[in-house]
């Protein structure tokens, strides 16, 4: 089942490879950040270089699949074709206060109109496109 429109872009890692191993971990429903080997702080968005101590000494850790939430948007406008006819839809920013701070974007499960509370504990959801080309997997989060 898919919580936005079919018709989207799929998301692939970059063409440089740097964020391959987060979706080849997704794949497995397993959650991972990018973690400094020097300075041992996570981050996100993948980087060469750790945004802490530049060290280019980085790469991904498995990390627990929860977080809370740090910031939200209903969003009511397509912002693609795909999503002409979808709205409202809620993007999140999940905080991982176990693990730097770090923070990633996501789309919430559940009403669009639900209520969103600020620090409501939240955990990822795979969503899985194996028929897809190329098959991938989508990280949504839902309220626990």
């Amino acid at each position: 089942m898919s919580y936005l429109n079919p018709g989207l872009p799929v998301p692939v890692a970059a063409p440089d490879g740097l964020d391959a191993p987060y979706w080849e971990a997704a794949a497995r429903d397993v959650l991972m950040l990018q973690f400094c080997n020097d300075c041992g702080t996570y981050q996100w968005g993948p980087e060469w270089v750790c945004h802490r101590c530049h060290s280019e000494n980085v790469t991904f850790k498995e990390i627990e699949p929860r977080g809370r939430i740090y910031s939200y948007e209903r969003v009511w406008h397509p912002v693609h074709p795909a999503l002409n006819e979808q709205g409202p839809y809620l993007i999140v920013l999940v905080e991982f206060p176990n693990y730097d701070g770090a923070r990633m974007v996501g789309n919430l499960l559940g009403d669009p109109e639900q209520d969103v509370v600020i620090g409501s504990e939240v955990e990822a959801v795979f969503e899985h496109h194996p028929d897809s080309d190329p098959p991938h997997t989508l990280v949504n989060w839902q309220v626990v």
